[in-house]
């Protein structure tokens, strides 16, 4: 790879700004050049949130993806039919299958779909959905290769450092659980 980009989109509160760090944090810890372009409205929590997130061995021009995305991620319904568009020719489309259909779904020829029950496989581990982000970033890294799966230690130590330490353990589950999805099923 020399450059990957990616959308990652849903409501906010889904964590979708969150999977952009870490994949960002990965691609750092990798020694690759990183952009993290969050976009969300003033009402975070609810309202519309997406990052822009490109890793590459080079400099990155803009920190902004208008088309060709290697990976769009949509967390929900809306964030699909926003930016499903914008997955190039033999990208990766990777949706939340929970909160996403993909009856009357427009695509690029050679786009890979990749439908993950992010919710269901989080509430089934843990009681609830808050960890299907990271259910989903599982999937993402199997679908795309991104970023490495043996560094996944280190940057879970990065991005929850102090306090949130404590959170380790079922981050770190949740993403295998989705990279094992995809694994089997996709």
């Amino acid at each position: 790879m020399s450059t990957f980009s990616s959308i990652i989109a849903g409501f906010g509160g889904q964590g979708s700004l969150l999977m952009g760090k870490i994949m960002a944090y990965s691609g750092m810890l990798d020694n690759k050049e990183v952009s993290w372009c969050p976009s969300y409205g003033p009402e975070m929590r609810g309202g519309t949130a997406n990052v822009n997130v490109i890793i590459s061995d080079e400099g990155i021009g803009s920190p902004v993806i208008t088309k060709d995305a290697d990976c769009v991620v949509a967390l929900n319904q809306p964030s699909l039919d926003k930016f499903a568009h914008v997955v190039k020719e033999g990208g990766s489309l990777v949706i939340n299958a929970d909160l996403c259909t993909t009856d009357h779904l427009d695509v690029k020829e050679g786009v890979k779909v990749y439908s993950v029950p992010a919710n269901r496989i989080a509430t089934d581990a843990f009681g609830g959905s808050k960890l299907a982000n990271l259910v989903m970033l599982g999937a993402v890294v199997c679908a795309t290769g991104a970023i490495k799966v043996e560094g996944m230690d280190d940057t879970f130590a990065h991005v929850f450092e102090g306090g949130k330490a404590k959170f380790i353990p079922d981050n770190k589950k949740a993403f295998e659980l989705g990279f094992n999805y995809a694994k089997e099923n996709c």
